[in-house]
């Protein structure tokens, strides 16, 4: 892997972390940056680079820097409410990568799949602890305006970027 693979991997890391911290308490599941990061991680660095910046976030918050939404840190909370949302961070970034640089509509659809790929595991693990009904009237339905507003924003900043390059891609 080369330097700069490793640079932009932090990068992406420390957005995601960053994003964590835009956190607005609307239930066992708080809206947060993070869903914009991931998407971005996959749509400007690609599958195996996005991946790759979201599994390092997750072995970062394991390991205890508080790098999860209110400063959080430790297997409580991939255990806990928010735990099957952090969990599908790295193979949403693979899947938005997926179709990183196919065109915009292509690239929307790759977005909606990963944020699908979230609400499915993140609904999953919210199910069991409050029941699957109240796990999607909690932790899926309030989130999904916003995030699709989210996957925009992210598909039109990972084409201006992809542009600004002068290859087109990092």
């Amino acid at each position: 892997m080369r330097p700069r693979d490793i640079g932009l991997i932090s990068t992406f890391t420390a957005f995601t972390a960053l994003g964590a911290q835009v956190a607005i308490p609307i239930g066992p599941v708080p809206i947060t940056l993070q869903v914009l990061f991931v998407l971005l991680s996959g749509l400007v660095l690609g599958a195996r680079l996005g991946f790759l910046s979201q599994t390092l976030y997750l072995l970062l918050g394991l390991l205890g820097f508080p790098v999860f939404a209110h400063l959080g840190s430790g297997f409580a909370v991939l255990y806990g409410p928010t735990g099957g949302y952090l969990l599908a961070f790295p193979l949403a970034s693979f899947l938005a990568g997926m179709m990183s640089g196919r065109g915009k509509a292509i690239e929307m659809a790759g977005a909606l799949l990963a944020i699908g790929a979230i609400y499915l595991l993140g609904w999953a693990r919210l199910s069991l602890l409050i029941g699957p009904e109240k796990a999607f009237y909690l932790g899926v339905l309030p989130f999904v305006g916003v995030d699709v507003a989210k996957a925009v924003v992210a598909v039109l900043v990972a084409n201006a970027v992809r542009e600004a390059l002068p290859e087109g891609r990092f």
